[in-house]
């Protein structure tokens, strides 16, 4: 197909009409009586008006019918078009002992053919067998028109002309019907599609979450051992040695604060109570960042390390950024393209404070803000929310051209 003709904005006057058509079923679904009341009132009117100003006799087998029956003809096919919708099979029923009585006196009122109206409604809304009775229903006026007033070799044609109109009437609400249904499917296929992906979200939001506990659990189970050995120690250096007791237990006050700290953050992940028990890997820190860079490096990535001041993060901090990192490097060998290079500022500050830069010189054409898989940015936001951080993720300016991506974790308050 021509791109061309593909993306063609659509013409002014089907957007118009498409428009004015939204806003009139618009008004319908708000008022639906006042809807009918004006298409009823309108038929009426012309029902009236063929009636009183004697257009009836160009078409009537005869002139003779009373003008109170004619009147009251007239309003019997019209007036029931107001119940049309909400019970278009009682409608018929209706109008049908009218229109009989118009075909026996000879009238042949035009009103007549209102009944089409009513064969449209009972094709949009009811099943097809009652669209055979109401078909029967509507040919008997015919059948007695024929009888009554037909000429020789006339039967077939009126009952001919007469299932044309009802077959018109009907194909007509058929496609109006197939239409609508079709457009509800659509409706409820993309509502499906909508909360699945919710669905789909909340699943990988809780993945990460339980993933990033597990990694905690590692640490917390660490500082809880080194705790242990650190008491163990200072039970036995309490009779030969105060003052090593003492420093035993400082460091048993350092490590079990940090051990609270993290503990807490792990019960503001934790949703629900983990049932399997927690693989017990080692988790990575900043002393693994060289062997990282390397492997990046050995996938074709140049990247370039700047460090400034001196690394005071514990465990979990270091975690989220190598995770953050190797986040940011993973995208960059996926979507930075060939001859990107990528530049680390690493910056430490006072009280485990740290801010990190990871930019690269790509084409900047990213598509992992929002992952298939629920990973790359949600993750990594997941987790510098759990210390109260900042993260930024972004193309550079046109000036610069590639991807930024920035962490930023405040200085860690005493717990």
């Amino acid at each position: 197909m021509d791109p061309v003709t593909e993306d063609r904005a659509p013409e002014p006057l089907t957007e118009y009409a498409h428009r004015i058509t939204r806003k009139v079923r618009a008004f319908d679904q708000r008022h639906p009586l006042l809807w009918d009341l004006h298409f009823t009132g309108f038929w009426v009117t012309a029902a009236l008006i063929d009636y009183g100003g004697g257009g009836w006799r160009h078409n009537a087998h005869n002139l003779d019918v009373p003008g109170w029956l004619l009147f009251t003809l007239s309003l019997g096919l019209s007036a029931p078009l107001l119940r049309r919708r909400t019970h278009p099979g009682a409608v018929l029923v209706t109008m049908v002992p009218f229109a009989v009585v118009n075909a026996w006196t000879g009238a042949a009122l035009q009103a007549a053919l209102l009944q089409l109206a009513v064969i449209y409604h009972i094709a949009l809304r009811r099943t097809l067998r009652d669209l055979w009775w109401a078909t029967a229903l509507m040919l008997t006026p015919v059948l007695v028109t024929t009888a009554r007033y037909g000429d020789e070799g006339s039967w077939e044609q009126q009952i001919g002309s007469q299932l044309m109109s009802i077959t018109v009437a009907a194909l007509i609400g058929i496609t109006v019907r197939t239409r609508r249904n079709y457009t509800e499917a659509l409706e409820d296929r993309a509502r499906r599609l909508e909360t699945e992906r919710d669905q789909q979200a909340q699943i990988a939001t809780a993945a990460e979450r339980a993933r990033i506990a597990r990694e905690m659990h590692d640490i917390i189970g660490h500082n809880l051992s080194v705790i242990t050995g650190l008491a163990d120690g200072g039970r036995y250096a309490a009779a030969k040695s105060p003052e090593r007791a003492g420093q035993a237990l400082e460091a048993i006050a350092t490590t079990s604060r940090q051990a609270l700290t993290e503990l807490r953050r792990l019960l503001d992940v934790l949703r629900e109570e983990e049932k399997n028990q927690a693989e017990l890997t080692p988790q990575p820190g900043l002393t693994d960042l060289d062997q990282l860079l390397d492997g990046v490096r050995s996938a074709g990535l140049p990247v370039r390390i700047t460090t400034h001041g001196t690394p005071t993060l514990p465990p979990g901090r270091q975690l989220t950024v190598y995770r953050v990192i190797q986040e940011a490097l993973t995208n960059t060998l996926k979507h930075a393209g060939p001859g990107a290079t990528a530049e680390i500022d690493l910056s430490y500050e006072e009280k485990a404070a740290v801010t990190v830069d990871i930019t690269d010189t790509g084409n900047g054409r990213r598509t992992d803000d929002r992952p298939r898989d629920g990973r790359g940015l949600p993750g990594m936001r997941e987790r510098t929310a759990l210390y109260d951080g900042t993260l930024e993720a972004g193309p550079r300016p046109h000036s610069e051209q590639g991807w930024r991506v920035r962490l930023h974790l405040p200085e860690e308050t005493p717990q």
